[in-house]
């Protein structure tokens, strides 16, 4: 469904040294970096799927727009539960801990982070043992 998503950033190197450790262990190479931003994951055909953060196109800052969040796949409970403890340590902050969330499924298992721009990040697994 998505191509890419792009977030917002005032500080490109304090948003890439908060993103670089999570996508690393997600699995998501970096695909490229500048003074304006950094991207992870893929951009070579409509199957693609990436992760941009950069200084915004029209030169005004980057603000939070309370409501939006990215859900990001992990692999496993003790990926996200790995993602929560490295977010606080890169400069984001907690904003829900892991844990399964009945009241999206019983197999659903997240956490919820912030970015250092506030941007809402969450880290998803659909657990098969809990189907």
């Amino acid at each position: 469904m998505f191509s890419y998503i792009m977030l917002g950033t005032n500080n490109p190197e304090i948003s890439y040294q908060f993103y670089a450790p999570l996508m690393d262990v997600l699995g998501y190479p970096l695909d490229g970096r500048s003074e304006k931003g950094a991207a992870w994951g893929t951009f070579k055909d409509n199957h693609a799927t990436g992760l941009c953060v950069g200084l915004p196109f029209n030169h005004r800052p980057a603000t939070f727009g309370n409501g939006v969040m990215v859900a990001l796949n992990a692999p496993s409970v003790e990926i996200i539960n790995k993602l929560y403890t490295l977010a606080p340590e890169n400069g984001g902050e907690d904003d829900g801990p892991p844990g399964y969330r009945p009241h999206y499924g019983d197999d659903f298992y997240s956490a919820y982070v912030r970015d250092p721009d506030n941007n809402k990040i969450a880290f998803v697994f659909y657990d098969p043992a809990k189907k």
